[in-house]
C-alpha cells in the first residue's frame, strides 16, 4: 500500500481527493492537514510515502513546509498541488524538493498514477510546463556556485546527458538523439543523479539549468 498524506486548507478539496484516492485498491490515505506545520507534524505521525502538498496556504505554506520535509531525507516524496501548470510559487516548490507537482483540475486518473510515479522514486512533472518555469526563474538569475561545481564532477557523455533531460526528452528520445542504447541511457542518469547529489530527475534538471550547463546545451545545438 501506498500511504498517502493530504495537505489543503480547503477541507471540500481534501474531500474530494480523498474520494478519488478510494478508487485505488494500492492507495491509502493515512492523514490530513490544513497548513504546512500540521503537514511536518502529521508526517512524523504517520509516516506517508507521499505528500500531495498544497502550495498556497494560511501560516506555513506549502513551500516552506516542503523545504523542511525534504531537508530530513528522500521520504516522504512531495507533490505540489497547484492551479496553474506556470506559477513561479511551482518553480519554488522544486528547488524546496518536491518531486513535481499536479494541477488541482487534473483528471482522476492522473492524480492516481501520479501518486504511483512519485512513490516508485520517479519524478512528475510536464516537462514543457516545467522547461518553461525554469528557464524564467533560474536563466535571469545568478548562478549558484555549487550548482557549477556539482556538475563539473559529470564526464561529457553525462553532461550531455544531464541537457537532453533539462529539454524535456524521455529514456527512449534521449537514445535516439545520442545514439546509444535505452539501458545505457539509463545507466548515465544513475551516475548523473549520484554525482550531482541530485534526489530525481527534477533536481538535476533544476542543477542543469542553475548551473548553466543548459546554455552551453542550446549553444552546441545551434
Amino acid at each position: 500500500m501506498i500511504s498517502v498524506l493530504l495537505v489543503d486548507d480547503d477541507r471540500l478539496m481534501r474531500a474530494g481527493i480523498r474520494l478519488i484516492l478510494k478508487q485505488a485498491s494500492d492507495i491509502e490515505v493515512v492523514g490530513e492537514a490544513s497548513d504546512g506545520a500540521e503537514a511536518i507534524r502529521k508526517a512524523a505521525e504517520t509516516k506517508p510515502d507521499v505528500i500531495l502538498m498544497d502550495i498556497r496556504m494560511p501560516g506555513t505554506n506549502g513551500i516552506d513546509a516542503t523545504t523542511e520535509l525534504t531537508a530530513r531525507g528522500p521520504w516522504p516524496r512531495v507533490i505540489m498541488l497547484t492551479t496553474f501548470d506556470v506559477d513561479e510559487y511551482v518553480f519554488a516548490s522544486l528547488r524546496a524538493g518536491a518531486s513535481g507537482f499536479l494541477l488541482k483540475r487534473a483528471e482522476p486518473a492522473a492524480l492516481i498514477e501520479g501518486i504511483r510515479t512519485v512513490a516508485r522514486g520517479d519524478a512528475l512533472l510536464s516537462p514543457a510546463a516545467t522547461k518553461r518555469l525554469i528557464e524564467e526563474f533560474t536563466l535571469s538569475s545568478p548562478r549558484p556556485t555549487a550548482a557549477e561545481r556539482r556538475i563539473q564532477s559529470l564526464t561529457v557523455r553525462e553532461q550531455e546527458v544531464l541537457v537532453q533531460l533539462g529539454r524535456g526528452l524521455s529514456n527512449s528520445e534521449m537514445s535516439e538523439q545520442l545514439f546509444i542504447a535505452e539501458s545505457t541511457v539509463k545507466t548515465h542518469i544513475k551516475r548523473v543523479l549520484s554525482k550531482i547529489e541530485a534526489r530525481d530527475r527534477v533536481h538535476a534538471i533544476v542543477l542543469a539549468y542553475e548551473s548553466g550547463l543548459m546554455d552551453d546545451g542550446r549553444r552546441r545545438h545551434r
